[in-house]
């Protein structure tokens, strides 16, 4: 029997989901999840909650969905202790940190593979149920073909989005948000980097559009297949939209999950006439209906991308054209203790929203959105219709409609109207401590110490050589793939350096579709003599497990945030791991504690990250390669038969701090030029920097200095900041200013320079 599990961001749409007939909800508390924008659950509601939906014969999963930091390990701890009491029948999770302390201390707490787990294809799926992992959320990039192999092939508990919002880069893997602020997509931060308005770069001059927003998944028309198929869950997207929202698309699938049989045609008529008041983006099927995967390859991208499209969801209502604080006769209009209201003309659009309706409003610099529901609408002297909004907002803000008022059901309230009784939270326990796996005396002999070199193509392999690197990195795409296995010869030796001292690099996108051609060229390159690799997915870790002599490093996309992150990988015989794109210096050196921890890890010190990995082409009218946002900063979009990439115009670089690092322990540096090409002066150039001489102008320290985006320790600043401001206009008696402070926030360089 198919569950239908919707979303719960707040008691309202809890409600909704389980009056429309919602199996299960999805709920977030107020850390560790996805959608931190959300308002999410305290901790009496969440008590309340799970006693009151099992009660109504439902489930009820809580999301612990974001990569954790060492620091933050005891408070997780906390969380998942508070949780194994309080028996919700799952935990969505994302960071191995979580899964291996759930092993350690909480075996009862049932673990669900989020969709940032990255799992496309059975290898690993099959791999995290030998961890006891339950189910597995699926990629929502993969076609119903790979998802019925999928389904033939593990005996897991499978999990599908059929509903919401997409992200354009394939999950768990974009870097976009975090490379621009901190503000990490595996931290429940993401700023929809991909909703963002562009300037490209065209032969006729720029062109703007919103190039990287994709539409919203609608699979209302494929329930019947993916029932008949056996997907155990059918997952609808949306903690951050309206319980008008949530009501409506659980309707309507429920309707076609309980009909089908009986009228398919008909059935789906009526789920899609419930979901025409869903005014989001327009709609798509993504991956669903390709014949091959290299059909999704070529269209997908034209499926879902539009450059008109905005990057907001629902109708078009107009910009903010001014706004005033409110009136006292229209507080009068409002519960008290409303706090500050603020009112708004809105001006452009075709729908004048009435009390009641729920609006959404961007911020023209792209820097936040809020969903709103309207409760006092005014006319002025001169006729003029005036809608409160929330704080924040101003002119030029565009505003659009997310559900009207009559539109809108009651619905019986799931949590009691007394919670005094909820009582329980998170405690005060200590975190034992985690010793990682120590080295025997002769160490890692294959992980020597020294510059290593990655790239994308067996020419710059040789180009990088004049960096006298002491290992190889060659990344596995379809051309290096055709070169190694049909070129390489003892003949015709097409390599720089001798097979042990090449390392090839997996990609961290590993789908069902491709899975049984990786397994053959896994074999093949074993067989031809290749021994060391960067396994950057956990279908890489199954497919390489038990080969006689195999060295597995785990690459950046297993992220290692944390030491019990670490462990988990180490009890799949990893040993060596390359540090996160996102780490900062502080983290990485509380995650490593000393020098023979340290002896482990390859940190890399340059690098074009990317940003966005889609698993399609860009779309035929997409006819640039440069692109813009509004601050002027700079980036590059790569198509390729292996998909396409976005990596930014100036490099990720801490090169010029080598000499720092070693001081510190740390003796392995990566050089990463992949998806870039490499030029003589682009070694000779690196070569002086490492050597301390010079710095790379404007280049981007990511989160390696200032680390993660938190907003709690920024409120903590702020307050901090203004007693002290205070204090200090108080000590200099009115008549000296006090020293401003300087601000927390990051700023990215704007880039020129070109690879």
């Amino acid at each position: 029997m198919t569950e239908l599990l919707a979303p719960a961001g707040n008691p309202e749409s809890l409600d909704a989901a389980i009056g429309e007939g919602a199996d299960a909800v999805y709920v977030g508390l107020k850390s560790f999840n996805a959608r931190l924008r959300s308002s999410n659950f305290a901790w009496r509601e969440f008590e309340a909650a799970v006693q009151s939906v099992h009660r109504m014969g439902r489930k009820i999963y809580v999301t612990v969905n974001t990569v954790c930091e060492e620091h933050e390990t005891e408070r997780l701890y906390r969380l998942l202790s508070y949780l194994n009491k309080i028996g919700p029948d799952g935990l969505i999770v994302q960071d191995f940190g979580v899964v291996r302390m759930c092993q350690e201390f909480f075996p009862g707490l049932e673990l669900h593979a989020s969709t940032q787990m990255n799992v496309e294809s059975a290898a690993a799926a099959n791999l995290l149920c030998r961890q006891g992992i339950k189910r597995m959320v699926l990629a929502r990039e993969l076609g119903l073909d790979e998802i019925k192999s999928i389904r033939d092939k593990t005996g897991a508990q499978l999990e599908i989005f059929v509903h919401g919002a997409l992200c354009v880069s394939e999950s768990g893997l974009c870097l976009f948000s975090s490379f621009l602020g901190g503000k990490s997509a595996n931290r429940g931060m993401c700023t929809q980097a991909c909703r963002r308005f562009y300037s490209a770069e065209v032969s006729s001059g720029s062109r703007e559009g919103y190039y990287f927003s994709p539409c919203d998944m609608q699979l209302i028309s494929h329930v019947p297949a993916l029932m008949q198929m056996g997907i155990e869950s059918f997952k609808i997207e949306g903690r951050m939209k309206s319980a008008d929202y949530v009501g409506a698309v659980t309707a309507a699938y429920r309707y076609v999950m309980d009909h089908w049989e009986q009228d398919r045609k008909g059935s789906i008529a009526e789920g899609r006439r419930i979901l025409s008041t869903d005014f989001a983006r327009a709609k798509t099927d993504y991956w669903y209906g390709f014949k091959t995967v290299q059909d999704g390859v070529e269209e997908a991208g034209q499926k879902i991308l539009n450059p008109d499209q905005a990057g907001g969801t629902g109708i078009y209502l107009g910009n903010v054209s001014a706004v005033r604080d409110a009136l006292d006769h229209e507080k009068a209009q409002l519960q008290p203790g409303s706090g500050p209201v603020r009112m708004a003309l809105i001006r452009g659009g075709s729908y004048d929203p009435d009390p009641g309706d729920s609006i959404r409003l961007h911020r023209s610099d792209d820097t936040g959105r809020e969903s709103h529901k309207v409760r006092v609408v005014t006319m002025d002297d001169k006729g003029r219709r005036w809608v409160d909004i929330p704080p924040g907002f101003s002119g030029g803000d565009s505003v659009y409609l997310l559900q009207t008022k009559s539109m809108g059901k009651r619905y019986r309230r799931v949590l009691p109207q007394d919670l005094s009784r909820f009582r329980r939270q998170p405690g005060a326990e200590r975190l034992p401590v985690m010793d990682l796996t120590p080295l025997d005396k002769s160490g890692l002999p294959w992980f020597p110490e020294g510059v290593w070199a990655q790239v994308s193509t067996i020419a710059d392999a040789h180009t990088i050589q004049a960096l006298h690197p002491v290992r190889t990195i060659i990344e596995l795409n379809r051309e290096t793939e055709y070169d190694l296995l049909n070129k390489d010869s003892a003949e015709k030796p097409i390599l720089p350096v001798p097979k042990k001292m090449t390392v090839i690099s997996l990609d961290p996108f590993f789908a069902e579709g491709g899975a049984e051609h990786g397994a053959e060229v896994l074999d093949a390159l074993f067989d031809r003599g290749y021994r060391t690799f960067v396994v950057n997915n956990l279908a890489h870790i199954n497919l390489l497990r038990g080969k006689d002599g195999v060295r597995l490093i785990a690459g950046p996309y297993l992220y290692t945030f944390n030491r019990w992150a670490v462990s988990f990988l180490e009890n799949q015989n990893i040993m060596a791991f390359q540090m996160p794109y996102e780490n900062s210096a502080r983290n990485l050196e509380q995650t490593f504690i000393d020098a023979q921890e340290r002896s482990r890890v390859l940190i890399p010190v340059f690098a074009y990250p990317a940003l966005f990995r889609m698993r399609f082409k860009m779309p035929a009218s997409y006819d640039f390669t440069y692109f813009s946002d509004k601050e002027d900063m700079g980036f590059k979009v790569n198509s390729t038969d292996d998909g396409s990439f976005v990596v930014p115009e100036v490099p990720f670089s801490i090169a010029d701090k080598i000499s720092v690092l070693k001081g510190k322990g740390w003796k392995r540096f990566l050089v990463d030029f992949s998806k870039t090409k490499v030029g003589k002066s682009d070694t000779r150039a690196l070569l002086s920097i490492m050597q301390g001489r010079s710095v790379i102008p404007q280049a981007h320290r990511f989160n390696w200095k200032d680390g993660f985006y938190d907003p709690e320790k920024l409120e903590a600043y702020q307050k901090a900041a203004e007693r002290n401001a205070a204090a200090s206009a108080g000590s200099a008696g009115g008549a000296g200013k006090g020293r401003k402070s300087p601000r927390p926030q990051k700023s990215a360089g704007k880039g020129t320079g070109r690879r």
